[in-house]
């Protein structure tokens, strides 16, 4: 179960970096299949995590026949302990990041949210030792400035919404969290095992709360599934899985970086399907993250 990857001194795993990239691009369509689902924002979090838990136990039961040689890891509390941490993590960013869209407006949320990059950063520093350059730290503003860009006038600062800015910085906070232990635990476990834990744990803290909220739990009609398998195996099971692999190869800081290619897509996604309007702040925006993406990967320290 367990992955050994030696990582090279000074270079970038180019495939890594791929599919990095592309699990990005389909976590990026959250937000438009959530638009989509007929039940509350958490329940649509939980189905998530819970529609995906067939096609990974399928994936799960594959892979250990297939490394059927190799040592299996017991079942204890010292083994699970990394997938329970995971599992609330990943759990917490959901949550809080759908209460902060309720409570402030979504471009502060989505903004707010994108922190997440920092906090990786200074999280792998202080903890786990990563250093990083003049060069990574002016990639990361850079594309942290073409989020910003990418929020256009929509950001707004508002006594009102005070709460829900601060629950828009816990969502960074949450995210670093996954992405920081989610690498650790990829240098002892497989992918398809750390996706899987996160989705069962996952669903077990996220359970309580969608059912304690007000609106439909379970969609009102068959299509009403639709957006939530979606969800399900294509932004959890590919991209979430993309993003876990890619993890095993690159610092999590540069991961973090990397995926704040999601509001791009997004906006994108919205301007093909929902008819938003796209403006120079856009052009500019997606510019700046590329770049600044670009630049991070000349800069990190292996």
């Amino acid at each position: 179960m367990s992955e050994q990857v030696e990582k090279a001194a000074g270079q970038i795993n180019m495939t890594a970096f791929v599919m990095l990239l592309i699990g990005g691009v389909a976590i990026g369509t959250s937000p438009v299949f959530m638009r989509f689902a007929d039940v509350t924002p958490t329940s649509a979090a939980f189905w998530r995590l819970a529609l995906s838990l067939p096609l990974m136990i399928i994936w799960q039961v594959y892979d250990i026949r297939k490394n059927a040689g190799a040592a299996t890891p017991k079942m204890n509390m010292k083994e699970i302990k990394p997938f329970v941490i995971i599992g609330f993590f990943f759990a917490l960013d959901l949550t809080m990041w759908h209460w902060s869209v309720q409570l402030t407006t979504v471009a502060n949320a989505t903004l707010l949210a994108n922190m997440a990059a920092i906090f990786t950063a200074v999280g792998g520093f202080l903890f786990f030792g990563e250093r990083f350059s003049r060069t990574f730290v002016g990639g990361m503003i850079l594309a942290l400035m073409g989020a910003m860009a990418l929020m256009g006038s929509s950001i707004e600062l508002n006594p009102d919404h005070l709460f829900g800015d601060f629950l828009g910085l816990i969502t960074a906070f949450a995210y670093a969290g996954y992405m920081i232990s989610s690498a650790e635990a990829r240098k002892r476990f497989s992918t398809v095992s750390i996706v899987l834990g996160t989705a069962v744990f996952g669903c077990i803290f996220l359970l309580p709360i969608a059912l304690n909220e007000t609106g439909n739990f379970i969609p009102t009609t068959l299509a009403g599934w639709l957006p939530l398998l979606a969800l399900a195996w294509f932004t959890h099971v590919v991209g979430q899985s993309l993003i876990v692999y890619a993890l095993a190869h690159l610092p999590a800081a540069f991961g973090s970086v990397s995926l704040l290619v999601q509001p791009l897509v997004a906006a994108i996604l919205a301007w093909i399907l929902f008819a938003e309007a796209l403006g120079i702040y856009h052009l500019v925006g997606a510019t700046f993250i590329i770049t600044g993406i670009l630049v991070c990967k000349k800069g990190v320290r292996r």
